[in-house]
């Protein structure tokens, strides 16, 4: 059982994958209308609701739920498909064969930390990502922490986690894919790369930065310019400046 907590992921999974929705717990006393507009969704997408003292939620959840608490089972049941962007490789690659325009994916290399991938899943969300791709060990995973600070966008945004990096980057450069990994130690920073072909864009953990393995698979490394005393920046703010960096080209046709 998973509880996902706060306004805007409740919402989005009820509107994207309601039948994973067991039951809607509601703050008692919270009638305005916010709340309201979440109660009508939920009825008309047959979800039951049920109204409990805040002290009830907190104890459900650890974070601030706003007073709405979204129960959820950890699999599907009675055939019922998963929430529809949880993908496996095999739907990435297919993705990619298909897509005609350029594709645009994040790999998070071993980011554990569920605030750091809840905010890495809302850039991805904004600048248009196709999908999210991390390690099944030693990453974080679309807990109800990371689904709340990420928005919305844990429900939308497809999110992959494979069994190896490695063969999933090969994977996509024998489909025309080019791999850019952020790294330190790069020579050349993001902005003299030209970033509108397909690409996937790897990110590394926090403090470790890419793995060595991951790194050797990068077609590219790539680096921010850093002119203060600080040697790198948070990995979700790091994310943040790279994609919009992919966007500017890709929508003002960057000269490069």
């Amino acid at each position: 059982m998973q509880y996902i907590y706060g306004f805007h992921a409740v919402d989005s999974l009820l509107r994207k994958a309601p039948k994973s929705v067991q039951r809607l717990w509601v703050q008692e006393g919270r009638d305005d209308k916010r709340i309201s507009a979440l109660l009508e969704l939920a009825q008309n997408q047959g979800v039951p609701i049920a109204r409990e003292p805040k002290r009830d939620l907190d104890a459900m959840v650890s974070g601030r739920h706003q007073g709405v608490v979204a129960e959820t089972l950890d699999e599907p049941v009675h055939g019922e498909v998963q929430q529809a962007n949880l993908w496996q490789e095999a739907d990435l690659l297919r993705m990619v064969e298909a897509k005609q325009e350029p594709v645009l994916i994040l790999v998070l290399d071993g980011v554990t930390d569920p605030h750091n991938l809840g905010a890495c899943m809302r850039s991805a969300d904004a600048a248009g990502v196709d999908a999210v791709v991390v390690p099944k060990d030693k990453s974080a995973d679309l807990t109800p922490t990371a689904r709340k600070v990420a928005c919305g966008a844990g429900e939308v945004v497809p999110f992959v986690r494979v069994t190896n990096i490695a063969r999933t980057l090969e994977a996509l450069q024998e489909r025309g894919v080019w791999v850019y990994g952020a790294a330190g130690e790069a020579e050349k920073l993001i902005y003299d790369n030209d970033l509108k072909g397909s690409m996937a864009l790897v990110m590394g953990a926090e403090g470790a930065g890419l793995r060595r393995l991951t790194r050797e698979h990068c077609d590219f490394l790539i680096k921010l310019p850093m002119a203060g005393s600080v040697s790198s920046l948070n990995v979700s703010v790091a994310t943040g400046i790279c994609l919009f960096e992919v966007v500017r080209q890709r929508t003002q046709g960057a000269d490069l």
